[in-house]
């Protein structure tokens, strides 16, 4: 009897194929006689590369290699070759929905995600809005292998690394041991769109006070980008407790390293938030034009570490991709820079 050989498909963004790793693992886990390939971007390597025995990692480059029409059959041919006997795709966009197609033809047994578009165009409409819950990624891709044939649990997933966390052996220098008096807080102020992120003026404030309440602690600046090359820059200067990720750290795994070391980690609704969870750190998140009820929170992240403001015109996007409405973000600003403070004090002294 041939064995099963399960392809999953999920190409970006960074923080969806995150949200991905603890179903892929749960379901290499209870069913380790089916072998499983990851298909996504060269990024995600090391969320899979040594996930469970029967997880390999294929990488797709779909800006060159296989960019265009031409390039998915190249693609598809590529694939086929690997004699995978299920399909599932977990992203469901054009690219995923013709390699679909093809594999339909081949007569593969096909499954993709439910998106639920029509609840996420209720929660956003601000004339007739529905505010309800909308399933989470996590079993919304636990579906997809369930339809396969495959139901799993994903609850018993805790981190990518051991208990002690993963190899701080591993890092730069400018990291070093982590010593007993010591708390390490990250913070990752900013994300791909303005609303969703806390306005900076304030964050250095958390920063101040954070340093105030703890004189001995080290808090890690995560992220890449021009807004941080900026204002990390001014803040390492003006507090030398900081220190900035990405000067230090060239890979996402070295980071995930030390994200499994820190206290707590605060983040916006963003990628970082759910590496994060994937080394079974607790999060402090700030929601502004998005909402967790759009299904997007962190994997095993609590309501009460949850911050936000309750304004009647959000959520106005699903993503944070839209304009303001009102021209103002209130539903960052008007966050109390106290209750964020609080939030990580309790973590840290619990």
């Amino acid at each position: 009897m041939k064995k099963e050989h399960i392809l999953v498909i999920r190409f970006s963004a960074l923080g969806d194929v995150a949200m991905a790793v603890p179903v892929v693992w749960a379901l290499a886990t209870q069913y380790p006689d089916i072998r499983i390939t990851v298909l996504s971007r060269a990024f995600a390597r090391p969320l899979f590369a040594d996930l469970a025995p029967n997880v390999n990692f294929m990488e797709a480059d779909l800006k060159h290699e296989y960019h265009g029409l031409r390039g998915l059959n190249a693609l598809y041919r590529r694939l086929v070759a690997k004699q995978f006997t299920k399909i599932a795709d977990l992203h469901d966009v054009i690219r995923s929905e013709y390699l679909r197609m093809r594999f339909n033809v081949g007569r593969y047994r096909v499954e993709h995600i439910r998106k639920h578009r029509k609840q996420r165009r209720q929660l956003i409409n601000p004339k007739k809005r529905v505010r309800q819950p909308l399933p989470s990624s996590f079993m919304s891709y636990a579906e997809v292998f369930a339809r396969l044939g495959y139901p799993i649990d994903i609850s018993s997933f805790h981190s990518i690394f051991p208990q002690e966390g993963g190899n701080l052996n591993m890092l730069p220098a400018a990291i070093g041991p982590k010593k007993s008096f010591e708390q390490w807080i990250g913070i990752a102020p900013f994300a791909a769109h303005p609303g969703k992120v806390y306005p900076p003026t304030l964050m250095e404030q958390v920063i101040s006070q954070l340093l105030q309440k703890y004189p001995k602690a080290r808090i890690f600046l995560f992220g890449r980008g021009k807004d941080e090359n900026i204002y990390f820059q001014q803040w390492t200067e003006r507090y030398p407790q900081c220190l900035f990720v990405g000067q230090h750290c060239e890979t996402m795994y070295q980071e995930l390293i030390l994200m499994s070391h820190l206290d707590v980690m605060l983040s916006m609704d963003s990628a970082n938030m759910h590496l994060a969870s994937l080394t079974g750190t607790p999060v402090v998140s700030i929601w502004g034009a998005t909402h967790p009820m759009a299904g997007f929170l962190g994997y095993n992240q609590k309501e009460e570490n949850i911050i936000q403001t309750d304004l009647d015109c959000r959520p106005c996007s699903i993503f944070g991709n839209k304009k303001c409405h009102r021209g103002d973000y209130a539903c960052l600003q008007n966050i109390p820079l106290e209750r964020i403070v609080d939030r990580i004090t309790t973590l840290i002294n619990n």
